[in-house]
């Protein structure tokens, strides 16, 4: 929908619950209203001509004035008075926009591998237990668990998992060490 303005023109393009999209026709020498938005950004593309686009600032006695060309893009705050005005004839887009909490994300999981996805086929709620505090005993388990260790007797092969962790772990951390837990 069109709608004349003393300064030109402006046409609704698209409208959603977070966004608008105008083109506006401007002339030289005119300008718009000084006005605020109190919850949306504005933004200006110019596709053709000159504009001018003044703010004034909350937080200091000025008045920030930008000289827009073609191609050139500009936006202000919510809460900012703001006006533009042309300097030649021209066309630009006015944008308006919500702004969006960057922190509104809420994770049920933590990211991962699929390759071990296995493990959680029987208790999906597994995937967001505490992460492990020895990689190397989950290493030696996951050997255990695909058949690396000779097999043996369930008893026997605790017995021998837990005797090739102390081992590899001496080997690793070296018997003096105060990483050792000895």
């Amino acid at each position: 929908m069109k709608a004349g303005k003393i300064w030109g023109q402006t046409e609704l393009i698209h409208a959603n619950g977070v966004l608008e999209f105008h083109r506006i026709e401007y002339k030289a020498g005119y300008k718009c209203s000084e006005h605020e938005h109190e919850f949306k950004w504005n933004g200006f593309y110019v596709e053709s001509g000159k504009m001018i686009v003044r703010v004034w600032q909350n937080d200091y006695d000025l008045v920030d004035e930008t000289l827009l060309l073609p191609g050139d893009f500009t936006q202000v705050k919510p809460g900012c008075i703001h006006q533009f005005e042309g300097v030649e004839d021209g066309v630009a887009f006015e944008l308006y926009w919500a702004e969006f909490n960057h922190l509104d994300i809420k994770r049920r999981s933590v990211g991962r591998s699929t390759l071990s996805m296995h493990e959680y086929e029987d208790n999906p709620s597994d995937i967001d237990r505490d992460y492990e505090t020895d990689p190397l005993k989950r290493v030696i388990d996951e050997q255990a668990e695909l058949n690396y260790v000779t097999a043996r007797t369930v008893t026997e092969d605790l017995l021998v998992v837990e005797k090739d962790y102390e081992a590899m772990k001496a080997s690793i951390l070296g018997t003096g060490s105060i990483l050792n837990e000895d």
